[in-house]
């Protein structure tokens, strides 16, 4: 397998990227080349002070970098040499299965919606997170910000790419599906969320389980929680702030420590034909080694043949 780091993404690229690449690569024993992209002056005196090995990686120049602030389809056109242009011209010419970056997350979007292709039969890809249950247990949540607004059915394509994204990759039989709600009883909500209820109640390919309301979304009342991006990226900071805090006041809980963005590295693009991860733009070095993890457990999976299948039916 090929997986293709994007090295000058993130407020601590290229060194937290390098020493991530470190950490994984004395955990794992994946067979994997590691394709490095980024600037040469500075990343190759960080690969021999952390003694990459040479043999796993092959280095890429890509000397131009995308801007976290920088207009992202501008940016992909005039920066043609950046990290993320030259990450997806390798993507979409089949020389790498997948592809990270920290950097700018509108960059990556673009690029991964106009550089791959989109599963047939999807409307809309989506983007999600994991959410962290009072029990121990795992939830996903999406979207949680690439579709701002929603139709009916996209709602409901989101719940069969998180259930498959659940089943195969986070290794949960058979999970419950929710529609985020302001009532558990059916006929509640917004226009969006009465008429995708049917929807998602009539699909065989879920095991859909009503409503939830925003109390149930950190209990075990589902695996797997549909909303409109906008919601759902409320949601996500919100979560994200509960970590903040507890490390500010240096408050020590076991569940608290799972709001650490860092131990799930970060998230893929849902819909599209190979995996491509979007990092926190401040992840250290934990983040990307779990982000190739992530890659490399979604490479071998069948996961993206499940996405084919599921939406050929459909």
């Amino acid at each position: 397998m090929k997986i293709g780091l994007d090295m000058m993404g993130g407020d601590f690229a290229p060194l937290e990227t390098v020493k991530g690449l470190q950490l994984w690569l004395s955990e794992h024993d994946t067979p994997a080349n590691i394709f490095l992209f980024g600037d040469e002056g500075q990343v190759l005196p960080l690969l021999d002070e952390f003694a990459i090995p040479k043999e796993r990686i092959t280095m890429v120049h890509a000397p131009e970098v995308v801007g976290m602030h920088e207009h992202p389809t501008k940016a992909l056109k005039e920066k043609k040499q950046s990290s993320i242009s030259v990450g997806f011209y390798f993507m979409a010419q089949g020389k790498i299965d997948a592809f990270i970056s920290a950097g700018n997350t509108g960059a990556m979007l673009v690029g991964a919606l106009y550089s791959l292709k989109t599963i047939e039969g999807i409307l809309r890809p989506t983007i999600s997170t994991i959410i962290p249950k009072e029990d121990g247990q795992t939830g996903l949540l999406l979207d949680v910000g690439l579709n701002a607004d929603c139709k009916p059915e996209n709602l409901n394509q989101f719940a069969i790419l998180g259930s498959l994204y659940a089943q195969h990759i986070l290794g949960i039989g058979n999970p419950r599906v929710a529609l985020i709600n302001i009532g558990e009883e059916e006929g509640k909500g917004n226009i969006l969320a009465q008429a995708a209820y049917p929807l998602l109640k009539e699909n065989p390919q879920i095991n859909f389980v009503g409503n939830i309301e925003g109390r149930d979304v950190l209990l075990d009342k589902a695996d797997v929680m549909v909303c409109e991006g906008f919601t759902g990226n409320i949601i996500l900071k919100l979560a994200e702030s509960l970590y903040e805090i507890t490390n500010r006041k240096a408050i020590q809980n076991e569940y608290f420590e799972r709001f650490n963005f860092e131990i799930y590295g970060g998230t893929p693009v849902l819909g599209i034909n190979k995996p491509v991860i979007i990092g926190h733009g401040i992840s250290h070095a934990k983040a990307f080694s779990n982000m190739l993890q992530l890659s490399a457990r979604m490479i071998e999976s069948d996961f993206f043949e499940q996405m084919q299948h599921s939406f050929s039916t459909t």
